[in-house]
């Protein structure tokens, strides 16, 4: 009997690239591999690189270097590139680093068993197209295997927004979205497998129109179709829009009883200024009215967002009024970044912030939104939430989950099991996380 191929996969940036790494990791299995963490153990090494900030590709041509050894130690061994990267740098990697043999932008990794038996044959394997066909619909059924009680669920793919500092319209396509009968047995398949809680993807995901029973669906009626599935007691979805909140999208919040307490609706800058040179097509008015109808729904949800520091031309006003839109919204949690050059953007040719300036503005915002995360955090003491057991904690007799706010909660003593959803108390808020006690 054949000794199986091993796989080393790296995942860079977002969900959704975890989400891929998996389905990668799956098509692969086709050609007889099996994962390992470990690389001297590996027959492939895939990167799944995230094209999002600035000198990304510097970074994977610097980790691909330190391959070098592995690959001298171990002639048989094959380098893949996969992801924003790949497709945006394509043949380029290989010219620029001749170890790697396989480069696959996300939209093709469908592709890969047909690439890997190419690069076993001492042949390259370039695939960066955006094919016609459902990458999807090409991946054979995965084994049972039981999973973690939280998954991943790719809906839709690709943005049509075209954000000035964005670049996804150019590396994972137009927007995609996948018909619903496929995304409703994947989600049963996962159920099967023990997953209780979902989160659906996509990088624009409240813009999904995928095409069911009658027609285009929009993400709400989606939602309630999963709601409808027995086992699955959780959903969640990221990332939205704010132009694409639709009202049956906010009513849902209110009345699906699966659909957890917890948006992430990035906005990115609260000057209209900004806005307007981000292209976003939304005013910092228009979004705070959109969060009064979103917590007229469920005043009880818990926000997140995004936000972009030193934004070329952003002066001291726009950044206050930054500063102000967060302190009128009040985020449970929010990711802010320095702004950084992507290239083939059109705000990469614009006069940019002096980076003294975006350093000072952006430990400023996140001194802001830590007090802000904390001041809610520190009131969930004394309430009680409901809470899915994910893992083993670092003490003995310890459980940590996700509270339906998605809060990090860990309990000592906990007479539970992984996949189980109890009530906890909540005793005490820390930096990042919070305890409780089984009631």
């Amino acid at each position: 009997m054949t000794a199986p191929k091993k796989l080393y996969v790296k995942t860079y940036g977002c969900q959704m690239n975890v989400y891929d790494s998996e389905r990668m990791a799956e098509a692969l299995g086709e050609q007889g591999y099996e994962p390992t963490n470990t690389l001297d153990d590996a027959d492939m090494i895939l990167l799944n690189t995230c094209h999002i900030r600035e000198k990304a590709a510097e970074k994977v041509y610097s980790e691909l270097g330190r391959f070098k050894g592995l690959k001298a130690a171990k002639p048989d061994l094959k380098l893949g590139v996969a992801g924003c990267v790949a497709q945006a740098e394509g043949a380029e990697i290989m010219r620029r680093q001749p170890l790697v043999d396989l480069v696959v932008g996300p939209q093709s990794y469908h592709r890969l068993p047909e690439m890997e038996t190419k690069t076993r044959q001492g042949e390259k394997a370039l695939d960066t197209d955006f094919p016609e066909e459902d990458k999807f619909e090409h991946l054979k059924s995965r084994p049972k295997a039981r999973r973690a009680p939280a998954a991943f669920l790719t809906v839709q793919e690709g943005c049509d927004k075209f954000c000035a500092f964005c670049v996804v319209p150019y590396t994972r396509g137009a927007e995609v979205s996948r018909p619903v009968d496929r995304i409703l047995t994947e989600a049963r398949d996962l159920v099967e497998r023990g997953v209780r809680e979902i989160t659906l993807l996509g990088q624009n995901v409240n813009a999904y129109h995928g095409m069911g029973e009658g027609g285009s669906w929009s993400l709400a009626k989606l939602i309630w179709a999963l709601n409808d599935i027995d086992g699955l007691e959780r959903i969640r979805f990221t990332t939205s829009h704010p132009n694409d909140m639709g009202d049956d999208l906010i009513e849902a919040h209110g009345t699906c009883e699966k659909l957890m307490p917890y948006l992430h609706l990035p906005v990115q800058s609260g000057s209209d200024h900004i806005l307007k040179r981000m292209n976003r097509k939304h005013t910092a008015e228009s979004y705070l009215r959109l969060i009064e109808r979103i917590r007229a729904a469920r005043p009880d949800i818990l926000l997140s967002g995004d936000f972009i520091v030193g934004f070329p031309e952003e002066s001291d006003a726009d950044f206050e009024a930054t500063m102000a839109l967060v302190e009128e919204v009040e985020y449970g949690y929010a990711y802010s970044f320095k702004y950084s050059k992507r290239p083939g953007t059109p705000a990469a040719e614009r006069p940019q912030v002096d980076p003294d300036v975006a350093d000072e503005r952006l430990q400023r915002l996140q001194a802001l939104i830590t007090r802000q995360q904390r001041k809610i955090q520190d009131e969930m003491v004394g309430r009680t939430v409901k809470v899915l057991f994910e893992k083993p904690g670092k003490y003995e007799g310890q459980m940590v989950g996700k509270s339906d706010y998605l809060h990090a909660v860990h309990v000592a003593d906990a007479q539970v099991s992984v996949g189980d959803i109890a009530p906890v108390r909540i005793i005490s808020s820390g930096s990042n996380s919070l305890a409780g006690e089984l009631i």
